[in-house]
């Protein structure tokens, strides 16, 4: 099981390759969880800063070409060097631009984990969903096989967040419960959570679908904590990122036992 102990003695560098809506976010909470952040995004350096960190991480919230072509050049070296390659496929369904670059990185690219909405994952997989832009939206496709689909097509690790969260290799799947809704009243909770797992699989990629499993429980834990101590969204990110702070080993260690579903196959 992943010690969070690991990850603050460790202090993994996570090369973020991400979106100027949530860049500033996103290095604050790995800085509070324990793990350092670099936003090196120009494609003179993307592959050179990806061969030296600890995990890389491809966000496509706010794309143009240019940051498509360092996107790439980041996950090769990524997968030249062995380090963990983390997918935020950011509102893939809602124009074609995303779904094209979506469909090169993953063509191009071995990915280590796709971590989306409801909406990002049943895009990918290719079943019906109604959705608004970069929102999660609602249908009524089975979101277990969505996953699975997309898990065994691309080789990798899926997580579907949202009430209850789905990772599965394809072959098992696990449920992960918690959370609170304010969650989704911050922007750039869902982008942040990418770069959190991608710290726990820097420490625990040997087993890569208990870590990423188990990055989403933390993360739900922090969002309730934050919730207590808020009175509404604006004081909730301040007090979510005390949450990724406060967290140690021993209540981590209660909340892999009680909100980490059994494995299904």
């Amino acid at each position: 099981m992943t010690n969070l102990n690991d990850i603050k003695q460790k202090n993994p560098l996570i090369h973020c390759l991400t979106n100027i809506v949530v860049a500033n976010f996103q290095a604050n909470g790995l800085l509070a969880l324990g793990a350092s952040p670099i936003m090196a995004d120009s494609i003179e350096e993307a592959a050179e800063v990806a061969a030296f960190s600890s995990a890389v991480l491809v966000n496509i919230g706010t794309l143009d070409p240019a940051s498509v072509d360092a996107m790439i050049a980041a996950g090769k070296s990524a997968n030249e060097h062995g380090k963990p390659l983390v997918l935020d496929p950011v509102g893939v369904g809602a124009t074609a631009f995303r779904k094209r670059t979506v469909e090169k990185m993953l063509g191009e690219l071995k990915v280590t984990l796709i971590r989306g909405n409801a909406a990002e994952i049943a895009a990918i997989a290719g079943v019906e969903w109604s959705s608004k832009g970069v929102d999660a939206g609602d249908g009524t496709a089975n979101l277990d096989v969505a996953a699975q689909k997309v898990a065994k097509q691309y080789g990798c690790i899926v997580a579907v967040t949202g009430e209850t969260d789905i990772v599965t290799d394809g072959v098992q799947l696990i449920r992960i419960t918690g959370g609170h809704p304010l969650m989704s009243r911050v922007t750039g909770t869902g982008c942040l959570l990418s770069a959190v797992s991608a710290a726990f699989l820097a420490v625990g990629n040997d087993r890569p679908l208990e870590a990423v499993a188990e990055s989403l429980a933390f993360y739900k834990k922090a969002g309730e904590i934050a919730a207590g101590e808020a009175k509404g969204p604006g004081d909730f990110e301040v007090q979510f990122l005390n949450a990724l702070y406060t967290l140690n080993e021993n209540t981590f260690a209660n909340i892999k036992q009680t909100r980490i579903g059994e494995k299904v196959t």
